[in-house]
């Protein structure tokens, strides 16, 4: 219950407004009367705070009181069964020899038949980490590796984080530690002093092992991989000797500190910090890795028509590749908290991300996870964001009156607070001004115009905050306007009636792809390899990139034409980790690779927001009313 309170808060958390009940119980699958007892319990929690808001209109959640709950570190449900066992574990691993079971009820307030029925999940619980529950007369006792001990250890901890960052606060409660994040600060200050670039999302994980190690350091353990051996682990090995010494006043083992390095190297930080990119390469990448990043780099290009052949890019890639391919050699994943945001916010770039990750995957003989996806789609984001900022400034008139040079030290305070996206192309200077010849993305007036337009904003003729602010805004709604309607007739043309569902379920995603896609077969947009491409590509990664919608489409570009099935339903179905109610079955063609990135981006962008979404499900009841939807809220 514990993940549905969190799945509940977190749905609420980015609602803007109140939502029902009913919307909650098909977001979670379950009952409202079930969604009812989980806000209850939720609001039991967390008192004192006021962390849920209930009333005619449905719930809604108090993000300050959230966040305050939050910020406790206390867990939802306290004194849970799954906390207790989670107890169970670290006394029976903090003891060797074992622990005598009648013992052990009394000191968890627990019956006899109870402690035996949480020494079954535990068993369960370690044998997934390749642990033994080992029971002689009453004498219970955890068998196995130190290594797997620990591995144990670390997963039952992130396990608790809902929000799937760990944070540093939670680490030094739960093992009484002072002095951590003084030593992280530290330990930030010694990678960079040795040219490292820092994860800062991975570190925390690392400090965790290091609280493990600390805990149990008189079972040090023997296992390191081997996969990160060399200088680098040696050097920062031998620098955190000194710091955990200097913050802890205790020496770990070389093992201990070998391994805690191998973590740094494979799942922090990557070298070349102030170094070029000449360096880098002859200094820290492997010649064939880098040789593959530029063959998948070219396939990119060549699938998508998406350039990302530049030397730094590439670079900085295979340092990431070569940590990503020992991670997964050793099945230690990196957990990224940004995995959801990424594939909501950013489809087209998580999308060229599962390409980059299939391909390594085959190359490799490795497997490659959502988290680790998103790792790969910030670096391509990354670029890709520089790259468009560089020639995506909107063209830009300044209206302001002339007096003395007021109209020059205004359009100069403009570049200088949104140079970035915009080009100060016009600068007008009279009272009299023709605004329908002007020429320009957006107008920035100090005199408001009789018949304002969509593009227009009034600012002060000395440039505020507000101002700023105001211009940012309408900044991103001309461009978000400019892309709607680049793309409204294109997408327009994607859709068939024949290839329009309403109310069609399955049990499953591999069904439902199935179903639509044996209909495109039958309207001859594809063949049968596309349905297998596009279920290949489901199992490598959910395609529902919103809470709201799922995409599901394979990655060869091989349709006779680009086409799109729609299925809407009013209750939603299961998909990866997401519950939708809109399944939209893409199938490109080769000739669509040059809209391949707008139509999918556009696509998952208006089924993102919740309100439109639900304005569709009600009022789309068949495949024209569902058009007109469409285009009323792209034309909004």
């Amino acid at each position: 219950m514990n993940e549905k309170y969190e799945r509940l808060l977190d749905y609420l958390s980015q609602a803007d407004g109140w939502v029902t009940a009913a919307e909650l119980a098909d977001k979670l699958g379950v009952t409202s009367r079930s969604v009812r007892s989980y806000v209850t319990a939720a609001k039991s929690a967390s008192h004192p705070h006021e962390t849920i808001q209930s009333g005619v209109l449905g719930y809604r959640v108090d993000r300050d009181a959230l966040s305050a709950f939050r910020a406790e570190g206390r867990i939802v449900e306290p004194e849970t069964p799954r906390d207790r066992i989670y107890q169970l574990v670290r006394l029976l691993g903090n003891a060797p020899e074992g622990l005598d079971a009648r013992s052990l009820a009394t000191r968890l307030f627990v019956s006899d038949s109870t402690l035996e029925q949480d020494l079954r999940k535990v068993k369960l619980l370690v044998e997934a980490d390749d642990l033994s529950l080992v029971r002689r007369d009453n004498l219970v006792s955890i068998v196995g590796s130190e290594a797997n001990h620990r591995r144990l250890l670390s997963r039952m901890f992130r396990e608790e984080s809902a929000q799937g960052f760990l944070e540093l606060e939670r680490v030094q409660r739960e093992f009484e530690s002072e002095n951590l994040g003084s030593f992280k600060t530290e330990l930030i200050d010694m990678l960079d002093a040795h040219g490292y670039f820092v994860n800062e999302y991975g570190l925390n994980n690392v400090l965790l092992h290091l609280m493990i190690a600390l805990e149990r350091q008189d079972r040090a353990q023997s296992e390191v991989p081997l996969v990160a051996s060399g200088p680098r682990v040696a050097e920062i090995a031998a620098a955190l000797s000194g710091l955990v010494v200097n913050h802890f006043a205790v020496s770990l083992s070389a093992p201990d500190l070998d391994y805690l390095a191998v973590l740094l190297t494979t799942r922090v930080v990557t070298p070349g910090h102030d170094e070029s990119t000449k360096q880098v390469v002859e200094n820290y990448v492997d010649a064939d890795v880098l040789a593959t990043v530029r063959d998948i780099v070219a396939l990119v290009h060549q699938e998508y028509l998406i350039d990302l052949a530049d030397e730094e890019f590439m670079v900085r890639l295979s340092l990431h590749v070569r940590n990503l391919v020992a991670r997964a050699h050793e099945n230690a994943y990196s957990v990224n908290p940004l995995t959801r945001s990424m594939k909501t916010s950013y489809p087209m770039t998580y999308e060229l991300s599962v390409f980059i990750a299939s391909q390594l995957q085959r190359r490799a003989a490795i497997h490659i996870n959502d988290d680790e996806i998103a790792f790969i789609a910030l670096h391509v984001g990354s670029y890709l964001e520089r790259k468009e900022r560089r020639g995506d400034r909107l063209r830009c008139a300044v209206v302001c009156p002339n007096y003395y040079d007021m109209h020059e030290m205004l359009a100069e305070r403009i570049t200088r607070a949104l140079g970035d996206e915009l080009d100060v192309a016009i600068v007008i200077t009279r009272t009299d001004v023709d605004w329908s010849e002007l020429d320009a993305d957006l107008v920035l007036s100090t005199i408001a115009s009789r018949a304002p337009r969509e593009n227009e904003v009034v600012i002060q003729p000395f440039l505020t905050d507000g101002d700023i602010e105001n211009v940012r805004r309408a900044i991103s709604r001309v461009r978000r306007h400019a892309r709607r309607m680049q793309i409204k007739d294109d997408l327009l043309l994607y859709f068939d009636e024949a290839l329009f569902f309403r109310e069609l379920h399955v049990s499953s995603e591999v069904e439902m792809i199935e179903t639509l896609g044996q209909r495109m077969v039958e309207h001859g947009v594809i063949d049968r390899s596309y349905v297998d491409g596009a279920i290949e590509r489901e199992l490598m990664s959910s395609t529902a990139f919103t809470d709201s919608i799922a995409v599901p489409h394979a990655m060869a570009m091989t349709a006779s034409r680009t086409s799109i099935a729609i299925v809407i339903n009013d209750s939603a179905m299961a998909w990866g980790e997401n519950r939708v109610n809109v399944i939209a079955f893409i199938a490109f063609a080769a000739t669509g690779r040059t809209s391949f990135q707008e139509v999918f981006d556009q696509f998952v962008e208006v089924f993102s927001d919740r309100e439109d979404v639900q304005r569709i499900i009600k009022r789309a009841v068949d495949f024209p009313s569902f058009i007109d939807e469409l285009v009323h809220i792209m034309d909004k």
